[in-house]
Protein backbone atom coordinates (compact mmCIF):
# COMPACT_ATOMS: atom_id res chain seq x y z
CA UNK A 1 0.00 0.00 0.00
CA UNK A 2 3.11 2.72 0.85
CA UNK A 3 4.21 2.96 -3.13
CA UNK A 4 0.32 3.25 -3.83
CA UNK A 5 0.38 5.88 -1.52
CA UNK A 6 3.60 7.71 -2.62
CA UNK A 7 2.55 7.82 -5.96
CA UNK A 8 -0.81 9.02 -5.22
CA UNK A 9 1.04 11.82 -2.97
CA UNK A 10 3.26 12.78 -6.11
CA UNK A 11 0.93 12.62 -9.36
CA UNK A 12 -2.20 13.70 -7.35
CA UNK A 13 -1.78 17.23 -5.73
CA UNK A 14 -3.72 19.75 -4.33
CA UNK A 15 -6.80 18.68 -2.06
CA UNK A 16 -7.24 15.17 -1.48
CA UNK A 17 -10.87 15.14 -0.48
CA UNK A 18 -11.89 17.36 -3.76
CA UNK A 19 -9.63 14.22 -5.42
CA UNK A 20 -11.84 11.81 -4.02
CA UNK A 21 -15.39 13.31 -4.33
CA UNK A 22 -14.67 13.51 -8.19
CA UNK A 23 -13.75 10.22 -8.15
CA UNK A 24 -17.19 9.52 -6.34
CA UNK A 25 -18.90 11.30 -8.89
CA UNK A 26 -17.17 9.23 -11.69
CA UNK A 27 -18.12 5.84 -10.61
CA UNK A 28 -21.98 6.93 -9.75
CA UNK A 29 -22.28 8.57 -13.20
CA UNK A 30 -20.80 5.48 -14.95
CA UNK A 31 -23.15 3.29 -13.04
CA UNK A 32 -25.98 5.51 -13.53
CA UNK A 33 -25.43 6.45 -17.47
CA UNK A 34 -24.97 2.90 -18.03
CA UNK A 35 -28.67 1.91 -16.69
CA UNK A 36 -30.35 5.35 -18.26
CA UNK A 37 -29.32 4.28 -21.70
CA UNK A 38 -30.47 1.09 -21.55
CA UNK A 39 -33.43 2.00 -23.91
CA UNK A 40 -31.16 4.20 -25.93
CA UNK A 41 -29.19 1.45 -27.13
CA UNK A 42 -31.79 -0.94 -28.13
CA UNK A 43 -33.27 1.78 -30.53
CA UNK A 44 -30.06 3.34 -31.44
CA UNK A 45 -27.74 0.36 -31.58
CA UNK A 46 -29.59 -2.92 -32.25
CA UNK A 47 -29.16 -4.01 -28.12
CA UNK A 48 -25.88 -3.49 -28.06
CA UNK A 49 -26.06 -1.90 -24.35
CA UNK A 50 -22.39 -1.90 -23.92
CA UNK A 51 -21.68 0.72 -26.36
CA UNK A 52 -22.45 3.27 -24.43
CA UNK A 53 -21.30 2.32 -21.49
CA UNK A 54 -17.84 2.14 -23.19
CA UNK A 55 -18.35 5.70 -24.83
CA UNK A 56 -19.48 7.84 -21.71
CA UNK A 57 -16.60 5.67 -19.31
CA UNK A 58 -14.00 6.60 -22.02
CA UNK A 59 -15.06 10.08 -21.80
CA UNK A 60 -15.01 10.07 -17.83
CA UNK A 61 -11.20 8.75 -18.33
CA UNK A 62 -10.32 11.26 -21.01
CA UNK A 63 -12.09 13.80 -18.66
CA UNK A 64 -10.51 12.93 -15.39
CA UNK A 65 -7.24 13.11 -17.47
CA UNK A 66 -7.76 16.69 -18.54
CA UNK A 67 -8.21 17.40 -14.65
CA UNK A 68 -5.10 16.08 -13.81
CA UNK A 69 -3.15 17.96 -16.59
CA UNK A 70 -4.74 20.93 -16.03
CA UNK A 71 -3.96 20.75 -11.88
CA UNK A 72 -0.10 20.31 -13.14
CA UNK A 73 -0.30 23.50 -14.46
CA UNK A 74 0.33 26.69 -12.69
CA UNK A 75 -2.73 28.52 -12.32
CA UNK A 76 -1.36 31.68 -12.36
CA UNK A 77 -0.68 30.69 -16.38
CA UNK A 78 -4.74 30.59 -16.77
CA UNK A 79 -4.70 34.43 -16.48
CA UNK A 80 -2.80 34.79 -19.59
CA UNK A 81 -4.24 31.67 -21.38
CA UNK A 82 -7.90 33.42 -20.47
CA UNK A 83 -7.74 36.25 -22.89
CA UNK A 84 -7.01 33.64 -25.71
CA UNK A 85 -9.39 31.39 -25.36
CA UNK A 86 -12.44 34.12 -25.28
CA UNK A 87 -10.99 35.21 -28.69
CA UNK A 88 -11.46 32.28 -29.76
CA UNK A 89 -14.46 31.75 -28.15
CA UNK A 90 -16.40 34.72 -29.90
CA UNK A 91 -16.17 33.52 -33.70
CA UNK A 92 -16.85 30.43 -32.85
CA UNK A 93 -20.19 31.39 -31.14
CA UNK A 94 -20.96 33.26 -33.90
CA UNK A 95 -19.90 30.73 -36.54
CA UNK A 96 -22.11 28.02 -34.54
CA UNK A 97 -24.98 30.42 -34.16
CA UNK A 98 -25.21 30.57 -38.02
CA UNK A 99 -23.73 27.35 -39.48
CA UNK A 100 -23.70 25.23 -36.87
CA UNK A 101 -25.62 22.03 -36.40
CA UNK A 102 -29.03 22.41 -35.42
CA UNK A 103 -30.91 20.06 -32.82
CA UNK A 104 -34.16 20.73 -30.80
CA UNK A 105 -34.68 24.04 -32.80
CA UNK A 106 -31.34 25.72 -31.80
CA UNK A 107 -27.64 25.61 -32.97
CA UNK A 108 -25.52 25.06 -30.04
CA UNK A 109 -23.03 22.30 -31.56
CA UNK A 110 -20.11 22.07 -33.85
CA UNK A 111 -19.51 18.57 -35.32
CA UNK A 112 -15.48 17.58 -35.10
CA UNK A 113 -14.38 15.96 -38.17
CA UNK A 114 -13.15 12.91 -38.13
CA UNK A 115 -13.75 11.45 -34.77
CA UNK A 116 -17.97 13.12 -35.37
CA UNK A 117 -18.01 14.33 -31.95
CA UNK A 118 -20.41 17.14 -31.56
CA UNK A 119 -18.88 20.48 -29.59
CA UNK A 120 -20.54 23.35 -28.19
CA UNK A 121 -18.21 26.39 -27.79
CA UNK A 122 -20.16 27.85 -25.06
CA UNK A 123 -18.54 25.36 -23.29
CA UNK A 124 -15.49 26.82 -24.28
CA UNK A 125 -16.70 30.50 -23.53
CA UNK A 126 -17.73 29.51 -20.08
CA UNK A 127 -14.89 28.72 -18.86
CA UNK A 128 -12.82 31.11 -20.80
CA UNK A 129 -15.22 34.26 -19.80
CA UNK A 130 -14.66 33.09 -15.38
CA UNK A 131 -11.11 32.67 -15.89
CA UNK A 132 -11.04 36.47 -17.54
CA UNK A 133 -12.87 37.90 -15.32
CA UNK A 134 -11.12 36.63 -11.98
CA UNK A 135 -7.88 37.83 -13.70
CA UNK A 136 -9.69 41.73 -14.86
CA UNK A 137 -10.86 41.99 -11.43
CA UNK A 138 -7.49 40.62 -9.45
CA UNK A 139 -5.28 43.45 -11.46
CA UNK A 140 -7.99 46.08 -10.70
CA UNK A 141 -8.27 46.13 -6.74
CA UNK A 142 -6.79 49.67 -6.40
CA UNK A 143 -9.18 51.01 -9.17
CA UNK A 144 -11.96 48.54 -8.16
CA UNK A 145 -14.56 51.65 -7.49
CA UNK A 146 -12.95 53.24 -11.12
CA UNK A 147 -15.68 52.45 -13.61
CA UNK A 148 -13.69 53.17 -17.36
CA UNK A 149 -10.86 50.89 -15.88
CA UNK A 150 -12.67 48.34 -13.78
CA UNK A 151 -16.48 48.36 -15.19
CA UNK A 152 -16.19 48.98 -18.46
CA UNK A 153 -14.02 46.01 -19.71
CA UNK A 154 -15.58 43.43 -17.27
CA UNK A 155 -19.63 44.67 -18.95
CA UNK A 156 -17.80 44.23 -22.47
CA UNK A 157 -16.55 40.55 -22.41
CA UNK A 158 -19.50 39.66 -20.13
CA UNK A 159 -22.20 41.43 -22.17
CA UNK A 160 -20.49 40.16 -25.59
CA UNK A 161 -20.64 36.42 -24.49
CA UNK A 162 -23.38 36.01 -22.46
CA UNK A 163 -25.62 38.39 -25.51
CA UNK A 164 -24.05 35.78 -27.99
CA UNK A 165 -24.64 32.79 -26.15
CA UNK A 166 -28.32 33.76 -25.17
CA UNK A 167 -29.21 33.69 -29.20
CA UNK A 168 -29.41 30.02 -28.70
CA UNK A 169 -29.09 28.60 -25.13
CA UNK A 170 -30.80 31.13 -22.57
CA UNK A 171 -30.66 28.81 -19.86
CA UNK A 172 -26.97 28.56 -20.26
CA UNK A 173 -26.35 32.49 -20.96
CA UNK A 174 -28.31 33.24 -17.76
CA UNK A 175 -26.49 30.85 -15.23
CA UNK A 176 -23.14 32.41 -17.01
CA UNK A 177 -24.63 36.31 -16.00
CA UNK A 178 -25.42 35.42 -12.61
CA UNK A 179 -22.40 33.27 -11.93
CA UNK A 180 -20.35 36.30 -12.93
CA UNK A 181 -22.20 38.88 -11.11
CA UNK A 182 -21.12 36.45 -8.07
CA UNK A 183 -18.00 36.79 -8.78
CA UNK A 184 -17.84 40.45 -9.17
CA UNK A 185 -19.37 40.30 -5.86
CA UNK A 186 -16.80 38.32 -4.65
CA UNK A 187 -14.38 40.87 -5.83
CA UNK A 188 -15.44 43.83 -4.09
CA UNK A 189 -17.09 45.82 -7.23
CA UNK A 190 -19.42 48.39 -5.67
CA UNK A 191 -23.30 47.35 -5.58
CA UNK A 192 -24.04 50.40 -8.03
CA UNK A 193 -21.93 48.84 -10.68
CA UNK A 194 -23.49 45.04 -9.71
CA UNK A 195 -26.79 46.86 -10.15
CA UNK A 196 -25.69 48.47 -13.51
CA UNK A 197 -24.65 45.14 -14.68
CA UNK A 198 -28.14 44.23 -13.82
CA UNK A 199 -30.02 46.70 -15.44
CA UNK A 200 -27.82 46.54 -18.44
CA UNK A 201 -28.00 42.98 -18.73
CA UNK A 202 -32.02 42.58 -18.17
CA UNK A 203 -32.39 44.85 -21.41
CA UNK A 204 -29.71 44.08 -23.79
CA UNK A 205 -30.23 40.25 -23.24
CA UNK A 206 -33.55 40.28 -23.36
CA UNK A 207 -33.22 42.04 -26.42
CA UNK A 208 -31.00 39.56 -27.73
CA UNK A 209 -33.13 36.76 -26.09
CA UNK A 210 -36.58 38.11 -28.07
CA UNK A 211 -34.49 38.11 -31.42
CA UNK A 212 -32.54 34.79 -31.12
CA UNK A 213 -33.61 31.15 -31.37
CA UNK A 214 -35.33 29.92 -28.11
CA UNK A 215 -37.68 33.06 -27.56
CA UNK A 216 -40.64 30.75 -28.22
CA UNK A 217 -39.69 27.97 -26.22
CA UNK A 218 -38.43 30.53 -23.33
CA UNK A 219 -41.81 31.72 -23.22
CA UNK A 220 -43.38 28.38 -23.10
CA UNK A 221 -41.30 26.84 -20.60
CA UNK A 222 -41.92 30.29 -18.41
CA UNK A 223 -45.75 29.86 -18.94
CA UNK A 224 -45.92 25.95 -18.42
CA UNK A 225 -44.25 26.69 -15.02
CA UNK A 226 -46.14 29.43 -13.77
CA UNK A 227 -49.70 28.43 -15.10
CA UNK A 228 -50.76 25.84 -12.40
CA UNK A 229 -54.39 25.21 -13.91
CA UNK A 230 -52.25 23.66 -17.21
CA UNK A 231 -51.22 19.79 -17.04
CA UNK A 232 -47.44 19.39 -16.18
CA UNK A 233 -45.03 19.12 -19.13
CA UNK A 234 -44.60 15.28 -20.66
CA UNK A 235 -40.72 15.63 -19.02
CA UNK A 236 -42.09 17.06 -15.67
CA UNK A 237 -44.64 14.52 -15.60
CA UNK A 238 -42.97 12.09 -15.60
CA UNK A 239 -39.90 13.09 -13.84
CA UNK A 240 -42.20 13.53 -10.99
CA UNK A 241 -43.64 9.69 -11.70
CA UNK A 242 -39.84 8.69 -11.24
CA UNK A 243 -39.20 9.85 -8.65
CA UNK A 244 -42.29 9.64 -6.45
CA UNK A 245 -41.78 5.62 -7.86
CA UNK A 246 -37.94 5.77 -5.77
CA UNK A 247 -39.53 5.73 -2.20
CA UNK A 248 -37.01 6.01 0.62
CA UNK A 249 -34.91 3.09 -1.30
CA UNK A 250 -35.51 3.13 -4.84
CA UNK A 251 -35.89 0.42 -7.12
CA UNK A 252 -32.77 -0.54 -7.30
CA UNK A 253 -29.61 -0.10 -10.15
CA UNK A 254 -30.95 -1.39 -13.63
CA UNK A 255 -34.66 -0.96 -12.75
CA UNK A 256 -36.09 2.45 -13.36
CA UNK A 257 -39.00 2.32 -15.80
CA UNK A 258 -39.39 5.81 -16.35
CA UNK A 259 -36.13 5.69 -18.58
CA UNK A 260 -37.70 4.24 -21.18
CA UNK A 261 -40.19 6.99 -21.52
CA UNK A 262 -38.30 10.25 -20.30
CA UNK A 263 -36.87 12.59 -23.06
CA UNK A 264 -33.12 12.31 -22.31
CA UNK A 265 -32.99 10.40 -18.98
CA UNK A 266 -29.04 9.93 -19.45
CA UNK A 267 -28.96 14.09 -19.24
CA UNK A 268 -31.37 16.58 -18.47
CA UNK A 269 -33.08 14.40 -16.40
CA UNK A 270 -30.57 11.94 -14.57
CA UNK A 271 -31.50 13.02 -11.42
CA UNK A 272 -34.62 11.70 -11.41
CA UNK A 273 -32.88 8.10 -12.41
CA UNK A 274 -30.88 8.68 -9.61
CA UNK A 275 -33.70 8.84 -7.11
CA UNK A 276 -35.74 6.41 -9.01
CA UNK A 277 -33.28 3.42 -8.67
CA UNK A 278 -31.49 4.88 -5.53
CA UNK A 279 -34.43 6.41 -3.95
CA UNK A 280 -34.17 9.67 -1.83
CA UNK A 281 -31.59 8.38 0.04
CA UNK A 282 -29.68 8.50 -3.12
CA UNK A 283 -31.20 11.90 -3.95
CA UNK A 284 -29.63 13.28 -0.99
CA UNK A 285 -26.19 11.71 -1.32
CA UNK A 286 -25.92 13.21 -4.46
CA UNK A 287 -26.80 16.73 -3.12
CA UNK A 288 -24.66 16.29 -0.24
CA UNK A 289 -21.57 15.39 -3.01
CA UNK A 290 -22.74 18.55 -4.32
CA UNK A 291 -22.33 20.82 -1.32
CA UNK A 292 -19.28 18.70 -0.10
CA UNK A 293 -17.79 19.97 -3.48
CA UNK A 294 -18.75 23.26 -2.78
CA UNK A 295 -17.36 23.64 0.72
CA UNK A 296 -13.93 22.18 -0.66
CA UNK A 297 -13.84 25.00 -3.00
CA UNK A 298 -14.48 27.71 -0.84
CA UNK A 299 -11.67 26.50 1.54
CA UNK A 300 -9.76 26.84 -1.19
CA UNK A 301 -10.98 30.11 -1.80
CA UNK A 302 -10.74 31.12 1.78
CA UNK A 303 -7.22 29.81 1.95
CA UNK A 304 -5.40 31.72 -1.59
CA UNK A 305 -2.54 33.62 -1.51
CA UNK A 306 -3.97 36.37 -3.93
CA UNK A 307 -6.82 37.74 -5.52
CA UNK A 308 -6.80 35.70 -8.51
CA UNK A 309 -6.71 32.33 -7.48
CA UNK A 310 -9.50 32.95 -4.78
CA UNK A 311 -11.74 34.65 -7.51
CA UNK A 312 -10.38 31.53 -10.38
CA UNK A 313 -11.64 28.75 -8.25
CA UNK A 314 -14.84 30.64 -6.64
CA UNK A 315 -16.37 31.11 -10.18
CA UNK A 316 -15.47 27.98 -11.46
CA UNK A 317 -16.90 25.93 -7.91
CA UNK A 318 -19.89 28.24 -8.59
CA UNK A 319 -20.59 27.52 -12.05
CA UNK A 320 -20.77 24.01 -11.47
CA UNK A 321 -22.54 23.65 -8.51
CA UNK A 322 -25.17 26.33 -9.07
CA UNK A 323 -25.75 24.36 -12.48
CA UNK A 324 -26.50 21.46 -10.64
CA UNK A 325 -28.88 22.40 -8.36
CA UNK A 326 -30.57 24.35 -11.49
CA UNK A 327 -30.58 21.16 -12.79
CA UNK A 328 -32.08 19.42 -9.97
CA UNK A 329 -34.41 21.44 -9.05
CA UNK A 330 -35.96 21.07 -12.63
CA UNK A 331 -36.18 17.82 -11.88
CA UNK A 332 -38.15 17.81 -8.52
CA UNK A 333 -40.57 21.13 -10.09
CA UNK A 334 -38.94 23.72 -8.55
CA UNK A 335 -38.03 25.68 -11.52
CA UNK A 336 -38.86 25.33 -15.93
CA UNK A 337 -37.77 23.29 -17.71
CA UNK A 338 -33.95 24.30 -18.87
CA UNK A 339 -32.40 21.54 -20.77
CA UNK A 340 -29.21 22.26 -18.92
CA UNK A 341 -27.37 18.66 -18.07
CA UNK A 342 -26.19 17.37 -14.65
CA UNK A 343 -22.49 18.28 -14.15
CA UNK A 344 -20.10 15.32 -13.86
CA UNK A 345 -22.51 12.95 -13.81
CA UNK A 346 -25.15 13.22 -17.13
CA UNK A 347 -23.78 11.70 -20.35
CA UNK A 348 -22.04 14.10 -22.68
CA UNK A 349 -19.09 14.92 -25.09
CA UNK A 350 -16.40 17.47 -24.74
CA UNK A 351 -18.27 19.05 -21.90
CA UNK A 352 -17.30 16.16 -19.72
CA UNK A 353 -13.80 17.64 -20.88
CA UNK A 354 -14.50 21.12 -19.68
CA UNK A 355 -16.03 19.96 -16.73
CA UNK A 356 -12.20 18.05 -16.14
CA UNK A 357 -10.10 21.20 -17.21
CA UNK A 358 -12.72 23.16 -14.77
CA UNK A 359 -12.15 20.82 -11.65
CA UNK A 360 -8.55 20.74 -12.55
CA UNK A 361 -8.34 24.35 -12.31
CA UNK A 362 -9.36 24.45 -8.91
CA UNK A 363 -7.46 21.36 -7.91
CA UNK A 364 -4.46 24.02 -9.17
CA UNK A 365 -5.28 26.43 -7.09
CA UNK A 366 -5.03 24.37 -3.94
CA UNK A 367 -2.27 23.03 -5.11
CA UNK A 368 -0.09 26.06 -6.00
CA UNK A 369 -0.96 28.34 -2.71
CA UNK A 370 0.92 25.35 -0.91
CA UNK A 371 3.65 24.99 -3.50
CA UNK A 372 4.70 28.03 -5.14
CA UNK A 373 5.81 31.60 -4.26
CA UNK A 374 4.19 34.81 -6.48
CA UNK A 375 5.86 35.12 -9.91
CA UNK A 376 6.37 38.81 -11.07
CA UNK A 377 3.44 40.42 -13.14
CA UNK A 378 1.22 37.90 -12.15
CA UNK A 379 -2.27 38.77 -11.43
CA UNK A 380 -0.99 37.87 -7.39
CA UNK A 381 1.34 40.48 -7.06
CA UNK A 382 -1.63 42.66 -6.99
CA UNK A 383 -3.21 44.17 -3.56
CA UNK A 384 -5.35 41.34 -1.99
CA UNK A 385 -8.67 40.74 -1.62
CA UNK A 386 -9.51 41.36 2.17
CA UNK A 387 -10.72 38.12 3.28
CA UNK A 388 -13.12 39.29 5.70
CA UNK A 389 -14.71 41.34 3.02
CA UNK A 390 -14.54 39.46 0.71
CA UNK A 391 -14.91 35.98 2.02
CA UNK A 392 -17.54 36.61 4.78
Amino acid sequence: MEPVKNWLRQNLKGDPVLWAIVLIFSFISIAVVYSATGTLAYKKMGGNTEYFLIKHTGLIFVGLFFAWLAHRIDYRHYSRLSLYALLISVPLLIFTYFMGSNINEASRWLTIPVINQTFQPSDLAKLALISHLASMLSRRQQYIENFKTTLLPVLLWVGVICGIIVLSNASTALLLFFTCLLLMFIGRVPMKYILLTIVIGVTLGGAALTLGQRWGTFQKRIEAFSDKSKPLPFQLEHSMIAIAGGGPIGKGPGNSTERNILPHPYSDFIYAIIIEEYGMAGGVAVLFLYLAFLYRGLLTVIRSYGAFGGLLSAGLCFSLVLQAMVNMGVAVGLGPITGLPLPLLSMGGTSLIFTGISIGIILSVSRGEREIRPMAGEPDDEPRIPKQAAYA
